[in-house]
């Protein structure tokens, strides 16, 4: 499985589904128009400044709130690798490995990392490094069959190519 390495995004508890992607735009499915909108109502000038491969860091909860997947479809169209939090809401992420967004549950590494560093992960053993400070810390690594999916960017396009 690959790694990712890039800038970091940092927020705190309970980043909602709703603030991922507002329901207002929500009357599209298309991954270009979500991710035009990411994140803009707890940080309007996310989608101005997020790079391909850039990461979001957040602390506990991330993606609570409603069950559609429209939000990790928006932030992996915004160009974010991976999603680095203390803890996830369940359906969050299973949405998130369905649509082939990396995501890794790590207690200690949102205490330590700040916007604007660059962090590397190792999805293979879960090993996250903040390459600014130096300081790694250990996360959950995916389980083979997880990174199956993931590689083949969604559930969908993993069961298309057994077939």
């Amino acid at each position: 499985m690959k790694a990712a390495k890039g800038t970091v995004f940092r927020y705190g508890d309970n980043v909602d589904t709703d603030v991922i992607i507002p329901a207002r735009y929500l009357n599209s499915t298309d991954p270009k128009d979500l991710a035009a909108h990411c994140m803009e109502d707890i940080d309007k000038e996310f989608v101005n400044k997020v790079h391909a491969g850039d990461i979001i860091v957040a602390d506990k909860n991330f993606g609570c709130g409603s069950s559609r997947e429209h939000a990790p479809i928006a932030i992996k169209a915004a160009g974010v690798s991976c999603v680095i939090a203390k803890s996830f809401a369940r359906i969050f992420y299973r949405n998130s490995i369905n649509i082939g967004l990396p995501i890794i549950e790590c207690e200690d590494a949102p205490d330590n990392i700040k916007a604007g560093d660059v962090v590397s992960i190792d999805f293979d053993s879960g090993l996250i490094t903040d390459e600014t400070t130096g300081k790694t810390f250990k996360g959950q690594a995916f389980p083979p069959f997880m990174q199956k999916i993931i590689d083949s960017e969604g559930l969908v396009n993993y069961i298309n190519s057994k077939e």
